[in-house]
């Protein structure tokens, strides 16, 4: 048996231990104890314990309960009229919350006291201050109610709840908006019956099981769901599992509607990978099916082809009639184009006017294979060769189409796109509107040109070049000028003739450093013959490039040249194409009038062959014409030549202008032309062209 010192010592151990304020209380409603965390819960002073002796009963009319704990409570009727009931009912326990006047909340539970007897001995109240936990719990209240309002609210997620056996349980405004159907719709139905495609159901029913099973989510995905009709809508779907004790499992599903970003995402891989304006695979895009084409025929021994299509003459139709009627005319070219091939092959916009087609899986046979491939390109002349209605013009267009053939990786994507383009070129110089399969000769001709070029440009930086001249004539035989004609003397060549380098020279503006080199010699060779006597009233001619003349700033070379010369103006004369009177009449006019203002003249070359306008040809500040040699040559015996010739001598008569013939070789020749009103002459009837040493030794001769 425990000592009963030992035994009150113990219980005031447990007491001071325990975090509830304690006072316990006999069956005569006296108090037998009390700890001190009741004293600190209810701010008991000190003055007013000392007068709570054990065996003081403690009444309701008690001054110190009023003033020690009424004087706390907040709602001291109702405390009083609990605790009223509890003395009066000796037999009850209870449990409840004080509010305090500090804000503070207690829990109280009042205990009954009994003996083994089930003798009633008295009762224990029992303090805790339980202010936090409610705080927490209000807070936590607090919490779902604006989480619920924000998941309601929240504008661009979609929140679904579901139970386990897939029933809706919750349905945001998001969900009603993405998915169409309302809340009261959607709440109680299944989810694979709402939203679930049918090919998708099985999986997902599965998928759910698993995760009630596990608690493990769902991996976040982007799905293909269905909304109200029937019309399918991209999310990024994600989802959680959540498990309130006390309550059954749920599912809570979080999309987001991908709609706008896959639009987005459209549009980007069109900008990347099709042309603006005829929504066509651009170069990126042609590529990259090359290459798959590539691969597919090394696979399967299936020959493919590469079409490369420019249209004819489309920089004068978009200059003329503007771009707006060159993209309609791009536009429409798209859509024929299209309609001229396979589902399964490719028509590409390769940028401006070129245009590629691509054909796959053809014969294994390359004969076959090729006639596959003319086929269509006949066609697609036949139909691009259709009038064309571009808002209020009816136009005509033609293509110039090159083909290769390729068959596997034997050569690379590059390789194969140079030969299509070669191919084009080679239609292109066939007349245009026309077709041509790429060949070995033409990739040795294209070689042999790239050779050249390089050898021309080493050839203008060490000034490779020498100018001969070829005498020209007056009626009597008495020297008047000469022609300067450029020559390039090769290291290893020899001398090459303009006929083979000039024409290059002209596609790749090479001719502008040429042509300036000529100018230059020719000023000089003027220089040294204004100091005799024989050559100071010779004119010299020197032909000038229709990319030359149009140069801003030609007037200004030429004149820096002759000062720098110190060289008479009146002794140089220039020669011009007709080719370069097509456009920019009115700038070659402005530079024409400038140069003459100083007394250079000048000369219309091969006149008969080009283009000239006679609009145009009487306000050119010209001093001559020059009739071409191809009108010479037969000029005795054929009656069309006869004509031509004595057209332009009466035309050049009537604007008053000089007549120069070129290409004389015979005597009769001359004497038709000197007999029709023809005196001055030109070719190898006087003189082939000669180096600078001949030709004076020739003018030398010539001299009485």
């Amino acid at each position: 048996m425990i000592n009963p010192q030992l035994q009150n010592l113990l219980i005031d151990a447990i007491y001071g231990v325990l975090p509830d304020g304690i006072l316990v209380v006999d069956d005569q409603e006296t108090i037998v104890s009390h700890n001190q965390q009741f004293v600190e819960l209810w701010k008991i002073p000190m003055t007013l314990l000392n007068g709570i002796q054990p065996g003081t009963a403690i009444g309701l009319d008690d001054a110190l309960i009023q003033s020690a704990l009424l004087d706390r409570v907040k709602d001291k009727p109702n405390f009083l009229a609990k605790v009223k009931a509890l003395y009066n009912t000796p037999d009850m326990n209870d449990l409840c919350e004080i509010e305090l006047l500090d804000g503070r909340i207690l829990e109280r539970n009042a205990t009954v006291l009994r003996n083994k007897n089930n003798q009633y001995l008295g009762r224990a109240w029992f303090f805790r201050d339980i202010t936090q936990r409610k705080q927490a719990a209000i807070a936590m209240v607090d919490n779902e109610i604006r989480f619920r309002d924000l998941l309601e609210k929240i504008p661009l997620v979609s929140v679904q709840g579901y139970a386990a056996d897939g029933t809706t349980n919750y349905w945001n405004q998001a969900s009603e908006y993405l998915y169409g159907f309302s809340a009261e719709e959607a709440l109680g139905k299944n989810l694979t019956d709402l939203i679930i495609p049918p090919e998708m159901r099985s999986g997902v029913k599965e998928a759910m099981h698993q995760m009630f099973e596990t608690g493990e989510p769902i991996p976040a995905s982007e799905l293909t769901l269905i909304r109200k009709g029937g019309s399918k809508v991209e999310v990024f779907s994600s989802h959680a599992y959540v498990h309130v004790p006390g309550r059954a499992p749920e599912m809570f599903c979080m999309d987001i509607d991908l709609s706008d970003r896959k639009k987005d995402e459209e549009r980007i891989r069109k900008l990347a990978f099709y042309d603006v304006l005829t929504h066509l695979p651009n170069r990126r895009l042609l590529i990259d099916r090359f290459n798959q084409a590539l691969a597919s025929s090394s696979r399967s021994g299936r020959v493919g082809a590469l079409l490369f299509i420019d249209l004819d003459n489309f920089k004068t139709l978009n200059d003329t009639l503007g771009h707006d009627v060159g993209d309609l005319l791009l536009q429409q070219v798209a859509t024929r184009l299209e309609s001229c091939v396979r589902e399964e092959d490719t028509v590409a916009r390769f940028g401006g006017d070129e245009f590629v087609v691509m054909l796959d899986n053809l014969s294994e046979q390359d004969l076959e294979a090729a006639a596959q491939v003319e086929a269509v390109g006949n066609k697609i002349l036949t139909i691009l060769n259709q009038p064309y209605l571009l808002g209020p013009h009816e136009c005509n267009s033609t293509p110039s189409i090159g083909i290769t053939l390729f068959n596997g990786h034997h050569l690379s994507m590059d390789e194969l796109f140079k030969q299509a383009d070669i191919a084009m070129y080679d239609a292109k110089k066939a007349g245009r509107n026309a077709l041509r399969f790429f060949d070995l000769k033409m990739q040795e001709a294209i070689n042999n040109r790239v050779k050249l070029e390089h050898a021309l440009r080493k050839a203008i930086e060490l000034q490779q070049f020498k100018l001969h001249f070829q005498i020209q004539v007056d009626y009597s035989g008495c020297p008047i000028g000469a022609e300067a004609l450029i020559r390039w003397q090769h290291p290893e060549q020899g001398m090459i003739s303009p006929i083979y380098f000039i024409p290059l020279a002209e596609e790749s503006d090479l001719i502008l450093p040429i042509g300036q080199w000529v100018l230059e010699a020719a000023c000089q060779q003027l220089k040294q013959w204004q100091k005799n006597t024989l050559t100071s009233d010779l004119v010299l001619a020197v032909n000038v490039s229709a990319k030359q003349f149009r140069q801003i700033d030609f007037a200004d070379q030429v004149q820096a040249t002759l000062q720098r010369y110190a060289v008479n103006p009146t002794r140089l004369k220039l020669e011009l194409t007709e080719s370069m009177l097509v456009d920019n009449i009115q700038q070659i006019i402005a530079t024409m009038t400038t140069l003459g203002e100083i007394g250079i003249s000048f000369s219309l070359d091969d006149f008969g062959t080009g283009y000239s306008s006679l609009q145009y040809l009487k306000k050119l500040p010209l001093n001559q014409l020059k009739i071409d040699r191809s009108f010479v040559q037969d000029i005795a015996a054929d009656n069309s030549d006869k004509a031509i010739v004595l057209t332009i001598i009466n035309m050049a008569q009537s604007l008053g202008l000089k007549v120069i013939a070129e290409g004389v070789e015979r005597e009769d020749q001359r004497q038709f032309l000197m007999d029709n009103g023809c005196m001055y002459y030109q070719g190898y009837l006087f003189s082939k062209p000669l180096p600078i040493e001949a030709f004076e030794a020739l003018l030398q001769s010539l001299t009485p």
